[in-house]
């Protein structure tokens, strides 16, 4: 059975060396978006492949389209097609911020239609702790075809959120910590507050003090408090610029509530146009 979820460092040390498996490092910052490259130059995980938020997981920026739009679909499947990736294989991604980079690899692929993608829980603290073995050494990597089997219902663009507000008896979720969507002390984006109508489950809540994954069953009980009466089918998830949402989608998979989708563009794209309704405070 393939892990489609999370899988332990342990796990993977013991699949280290299968040819069916294609580890990706996403180790990124914000602050220094080469830092995360550097990183995995120095020492990674033996065979991963460095895949970069803003170049391979992300389109160019246009100003009105958010700070992390999706990539085109076509250009995003030779990048996998690259990195070695195909339908026969088990893909797991990590970094070293609670796995919320390497949730965005695991939605994308999913989008692209293969389930078969992991994220290991605990990221590179795990694997460093664990004592497993790194590396300096960039792997050889033979090129593949990828066959993509989109899901574009996987994902909402602007105009179905911007028709849907107060209409469709559905639930946005904000995935910003509780200040940002409050609209206080932004500091990423031009307008603050959230989407009117949009609830807030601050993605970070997800994780265990260790920067591992809450069990399922809490994950699910603190889940179903925020949807109420929501299917998870209902729900669609932002946040400032379509990452971190992709880590409540993670989460919500991991408690069983499978169905959900996610606005690419989130908070980034929604205020890039001043016409859009914002609203602040609880």
């Amino acid at each position: 059975m393939p892990y489609t979820t999370l899988i332990s460092a342990t796990d993977l040390a013991a699949h280290l060396h299968d040819t069916n498996w294609v580890v990706c490092d996403c180790r990124h910052d914000l602050a220094d978006t080469e830092a995360g490259r550097r990183a995995w130059a120095e020492s990674h995980i033996p065979g991963a492949r460095f895949v970069h938020l803003d170049e391979d997981l992300s389109a160019p920026k246009t100003g009105t389209n958010g700070r992390h739009p999706l990539p085109d679909p076509a250009a995003f499947t030779r990048r996998l097609g690259s990195l070695g990736i195909d339908g026969s294989k088990q893909v797991v991604a990590y970094d070293a911020s609670g796995g919320y980079y390497a949730a965005r690899l695991w939605w994308m692929l999913r989008w692209l239609g293969h389930d078969a993608v992991a994220v290991m829980d605990g990221g590179w603290g795990a694997w460093i702790a664990a004592g497993n073995p790194v590396t300096s050494v960039a792997p050889a990597v033979s090129p593949v075809r990828f066959a993509p089997h989109p899901r574009a219902e996987n994902a909402r663009e602007i105009a179905s959120i911007a028709v849907s507000i107060g209409k469709d008896g559905g639930l946005l979720l904000d995935a910003r910590a509780p200040n940002r969507y409050r609209g206080e002390n932004e500091t990423l984006d031009p307008v603050g507050g959230h989407i009117p109508g949009a609830a807030n489950r601050f993605f970070q809540n997800n994780l265990e003090s260790g920067g591992r994954f809450k069990p399922a069953e809490q994950l699910k009980k603190e889940f179903e408090g925020v949807l109420g009466t929501h299917k998870a089918i209902e729900v669609t998830h932002y946040c400032g610029s379509g990452v971190t949402a992709c880590h409540n989608l993670l989460a919500m998979e991991i408690a069983g509530l499978a169905g959900s989708r996610l606005y690419p563009g989130s908070w980034s794209e929604w205020c890039a146009d001043a016409s859009r309704p914002v609203a602040t405070g609880a």
